[in-house]
């Protein structure tokens, strides 16, 4: 028997990146009494790992679920970064509709059009969230336009054109239907969504069905499986199958074991759910993304989206410097597999091989944030290991190779214009469109190969004195652009192993741009600064100067020392060569060549 679940409500909020989806869910949260009136609440309740925390981004997406009046909405917050869009296009598949946030002031913005895309493709129902309403230079009445701009250009139907529009200021958990008229809680948008949003349907008699769309992973439980039951009710302690239609060869035996249905941030334990409901499984070790959870008499898989492919690779390999093993916990090839084989459990857009050499694995993923995040979470887990320069993976078509290519859209004001072009010009980029944007900014869109923006980030930062905004989305494949010119400067080496001294960088600075400071432990090999010349030079930076009693003690004036540039993790990755690695440590990461002896590396180069 069909039937429509009045009671329930699946929605994902969809966005680009910084546009407010996050804080939107707090909101939410707090107005349906969620928290008790005197607890105390984190800004972005729904980030829950530090670097999601510290830099200010979604890179999970989660569950939670707020009551109004007597209808359950459970939400998904998904990222907004295109490295995580494998994540989205899986959530959509548990959702019956989407809210889409847009900025009042920046409009649709490339992310916006890619996940759009997907809630079309799916054919959702469409919600349009106009956030930041209260932001002085918001531009309500032209960002409507240009939303109706973007369905029309992604051939959106008549009912998706119809779509209503709410004003929110999700900061100050306000929500109107009117952008003139302020209300004082969020009431017009859950109104909307209960109007909207179809309540799920489906067979509640039928033989069970629920797809798995998202793994989540607990040290006490193991893996507890998250998605929508599509058929039928499940009840813990059942036997079931789990099938796979990509894998038609799966076909295990389980037992249902404990059933979490989200309410707030919490899980709390059912004893069976039916149609319509997203939920949690616990109790079943070898479940995957794309499972399908059957009865045992009637094993019916369900579609699933294939997820993207990586972009760009990098080696993992274990640390060999002469600090190995100083600062880390865990260093030994065994343990850095298994925490690499570990992470694709739940991230389905990465992708591990072991290679020719014991102790290195190739680790392929959406993009150099994507990488970088899995590389500072081992970090601070307490790993230490190396880490090569990202490449890009290209493909072979009837003899042609074809390279992965980046969709940029900048915003930047009129005046850096000129060296952006330049820039992405010299690194095979092809400017697509330019528009004038109000208050002397100007927004241009670029088509670009991904190992062209390995390293531009930095420079674009420089170039625009820190105003501009660039943001990428993947292009799919096209024909090989051509060489791409090398970076312009060579790298600094420290001659010997030992402490770097005052009067030793004194002398090396006039050389170049050093990243070390008086104190820091060096060893032979190391990269210690940068030199504009372009040429790899050696510098003894621990040289010490010679005592002598014929000077008087405070003749000598004191040596002054520029202050050095202290990379993070993404600027060393765009930094280093080929011939080099970063050695990466639970307090440090250092740069080095690949070969340390000099002598030896001068060899291999002939």
């Amino acid at each position: 028997m069909n039937i429509s679940r009045k009671d329930i409500r699946n929605i994902a909020i969809i966005a680009h990146v910084d546009h407010g989806k996050t804080t939107l869910v707090d909101s939410m949260l707090k107005q349906s009494g969620v928290f008790r009136a005197n607890q105390v609440v984190a800004d972005r309740v729904m980030d829950s790992g530090d670097i999601e925390r510290e830099r200010g981004i979604t890179i999970l997406s989660k569950n939670t679920a707020v009551y109004y009046k007597d209808t359950k909405i459970n939400i998904i917050d998904t990222p907004g970064h295109a490295d995580f869009g494998g994540e989205v296009e899986r959530v959509l598949k548990m959702v019956n509709g989407v809210v889409l946030l847009v900025d009042a002031f920046e409009g649709p913005m490339p992310q916006t059009k890619f996940v759009l895309k997907k809630a079309l493709e799916l054919g959702l129902p469409v919600i349009v969230c106009i956030n930041k309403i209260d932001r002085p230079e918001a531009r309500p009445e032209e960002v409507i336009d240009e939303v109706l701009d973007l369905l029309i250009e992604l051939g959106a139907s008549e009912e998706h054109l119809d779509c209503p529009f709410v004003f929110t200021s999700a900061k100050q958990g306000k929500a109107s239907l009117d952008y003139k008229v302020q209300n004082k809680n969020m009431e017009d948008l859950f109104e909307t969504i209960i109007k909207y949003i179809p309540a799920p349907e489906g067979d509640i008699d039928g033989p069970l069905q629920m797809l798995i769309s998202t793994i989540d992973y607990n040290d006490y439980i193991g893996r507890i499986g998250i998605g929508k039951i599509e058929r039928g009710r499940m009840i813990q302690g059942e036997e079931a199958v789990i099938v796979n239609k990509l894998n038609p060869d799966k076909i295990e035996k389980i037992k249902i074991g404990k059933i979490y249905e989200f309410e707030g941030l919490e899980r709390v334990e059912v004893e069976k759910a039916e149609v319509g409901s997203i939920i949690a499984i616990s109790g079943v070790s070898d479940i995957h993304i794309g499972d399908t959870i059957c009865p045992v008499d009637h094993p019916e898989p369900l579609p699933f989206i294939k997820i993207s492919e990586p972009t760009l690779s990098m080696t993992f390999s274990v640390n060999d410097s002469p600090f190995a093993g100083r600062e880390g916990k865990f260093v030994t090839s065994r343990q850095i597999r298994n925490r690499l084989y570990k992470e694709l459990q739940t991230d389905v857009s990465l992708r591990v091989e072991d290679t020719d050499v014991t102790d290195s694995f190739k680790v392929s993923g959406r993009g150099e944030l994507h990488l970088s995040v899995l590389i500072e979470n081992m970090r601070r887990e307490g790993y230490e290991f190396q880490v090569s320069k990202p490449e890009v993976l290209y493909k072979y078509e009837s003899g042609k190779r074809l390279e992965p290519m980046e969709k940029v859209t900048i915003d930047v004001s009129n005046e850096y214009v000129g060296s952006v072009i330049e820039k992405l010009g010299q690194r095979k980029g092809e400017l697509v469109s330019m528009t004038e944007a109000n208050g002397g900014y100007a927004r241009l869109e670029f088509s670009v190969p991904a190992r062209g923006l390995i390293g531009y980030r930095q420079e674009f930062m420089t170039d625009t004195k820190g105003n501009g905004i660039l943001n990428t989305v993947f292009d799919g494949y096209a024909p090989y652009k051509g060489d791409i010119p090398k970076r312009n400067e060579g790298s600094i080496m420290a001659f010997e192993t030992g402490e770097a001294t005052t009067y030793g960088l004194h002398s090396a600075q006039e050389r170049g741009v050093l990243f070390v400071e008086a104190g820091v432990p060096v060893y032979a090999g190391m990269i210690v600064g940068s030199s504009p010349k372009g040429l790899d030079i050696e510098v003894n930076v621990c040289r010490k100067k010679q005592q002598s009693n014929v000077r008087a003690s405070g003749s000598d004036e004191a040596l002054r020392l520029s202050p050095p540039r202290i990379m993070s993790l993404e600027e060393a990755l765009e930094f280093i060569e080929d011939d080099e690695l970063i050695e990466i440590t639970p307090t440090n990461f250092r740069m080095r060549k690949k070969i340390l002896d000099a002598n030896k590396r001068y060899k291999s180069k002939k």
